[in-house]
């Protein structure tokens, strides 16, 4: 995935990765990182928490609970690290101008190496209504998955637990 030029994206990607959906949903994770851990969601475990909410088989193995131990269930669910790397790279150019959109959106604030969520946005409310049921999903999982990497140790530990270093 690129980020070439509107016209010239797959329609897929245009459509199902643009940079206001990606803001939405690091608005979420980092609101959801944020209620547990007031200093914000460290930069680089936003290009671990995306491929997490964005990969559909994973999103949909997610634990129930927060307590639920994120290394615990990497050992029980083995198959989230199949091609986990490859997904988490092929985002980041997406991420960065999902970034980008919600800090000029002024949903998000950078500050520090740390992602700030604003308070929830006036249009969030309908944006949700007028969504289909994966996108709420998605929504509801960003969140859960902040609230759960922030207690799940600290963001070296949770990248680790992933396979990969910031």
């Amino acid at each position: 995935m690129s980020t070439s030029l509107w016209p010239e994206r797959p329609i897929e990607q245009a459509r199902l990765l643009n940079p206001a959906f990606l803001a939405s949903l690091i608005w979420a994770c980092a609101d959801g990182y944020g209620s547990v851990n007031e200093q914000g969601m460290p930069y680089p475990l936003l290009f671990v928490a995306m491929p997490v909410i964005l990969h559909k088989v994973t999103r949909e193995n997610l634990p129930r609970s927060i307590s639920t131990s994120l290394a615990a269930w990497i050992g029980e669910n083995p198959h989230v690290h199949v091609r986990f790397t490859e997904r988490a790279i092929s985002l980041v150019p997406l991420l960065k101008e999902g970034v980008l959109f919600g800090a000029n959106g002024q949903i998000i604030e950078v500050s520090n190496s740390f992602i700030i969520a604003a308070p929830r946005p006036r249009t969030m409310t309908r944006f949700l209504a007028q969504s289909s049921d994966e996108v709420r999903t998605c929504m509801l999982k960003a969140k859960f998955v902040g609230k759960w990497f922030a207690s799940n140790g600290d963001y070296v530990t949770v990248m680790a637990l992933w396979g990969v270093a910031p």
